[in-house]
């Protein structure tokens, strides 16, 4: 579905991506973890094409995309659904009109049409009575959950998720990690997911790749993240009092 062949970037004096491979297969909840600066956000971009590496190959089911003109991009685009870190949603539109703003910009449908779209998505995400309202009006979790909707109004293949727990309390959070699985299953999406919430990470991931200094230091189910040898993987559990010989693990184990 999605495959880096040996891509670098390098941005003024830093390497943020050095010479990575990896691939992410169709279904799949792939979780990208590290610290600030490891180059999650900027692996993201390039998913998309916001950024273009400096060497390497990225395939988009099996199409490299990284000299795509264009038209040729944009219809690799339309497969892409993104819910950005702040939700991003227009402050001056509803709920409703925010969410159907995809299908307004890149459709032809009538109206009565996106808005059935769009009631749809909203009740899929239980945001049923919040179409009037705005966006200042919602809780954070609520805007993460419309972000959501306009993420999957175009009926998208691969959704990206940068930072998706970022700000919200821990309850909220495993309510939006639920969410992402709940969409993987109900519409068969492939989901990747930047994020610094370990415990998040551990529980919706069917894959942990952990970037460090521009490099991939472990890529594994979440079990083997667990008891990865890798002395920076561990640094990074123990920072968030997750252990080998844990109660995380009895908890996954049980």
């Amino acid at each position: 579905m999605i495959r880096f062949e040996n891509v670098t970037k390098v941005l003024g004096t830093k390497t943020v991506l050095d010479n990575i491979s990896f691939e992410i297969e169709a279904g799949e909840t792939f979780v990208i973890v590290g610290l600030s600066g490891a180059g999650k956000s900027v692996t993201l971009k390039h998913m998309i094409r916001l950024m273009r590496p400096d060497a390497g190959a990225i395939y988009i089911e099996e199409e490299n995309i990284v000299d795509l003109d264009r038209s040729s991009l944009r219809r690799v685009r339309e497969k892409f659904g993104v819910l950005f870190q702040g939700a991003a949603l227009l402050q001056w539109m509803s709920v409703r009109d925010n969410v159907a703003l995809p299908l307004r910009e890149h459709t032809a449908l009538e109206d009565e049409e996106i808005l059935r779209q769009v009631d749809e998505k909203l009740d899929m995400l239980n945001l049923s009575d919040a179409g009037d309202q705005m966006p200042s009006d919602l809780s954070g979790g609520m805007q993460k959950r419309v972000g959501l909707a306009r993420a999957i109004i175009m009926h998208p293949k691969i959704v990206l998720y940068d930072e998706p727990t970022s700000g919200l309390d821990p309850v909220t959070s495993r309510r939006i990690d639920n969410l992402i699985q709940d969409m993987s299953r109900r519409l068969g999406i492939t989901s990747v997911v930047v994020t610094h919430d370990l415990h998040s990470a551990l529980a919706i991931g069917s894959r942990i790749m952990m970037l460090h200094e521009g490099c991939i230091v472990e890529n594994a189910t979440p079990a083997d993240f667990i008891r990865s040898a890798d002395s920076t993987v561990q640094s990074f559990l123990e920072s968030q009092y997750i252990t080998r010989k844990g109660k995380w693990e009895e908890l996954i184990d049980g």
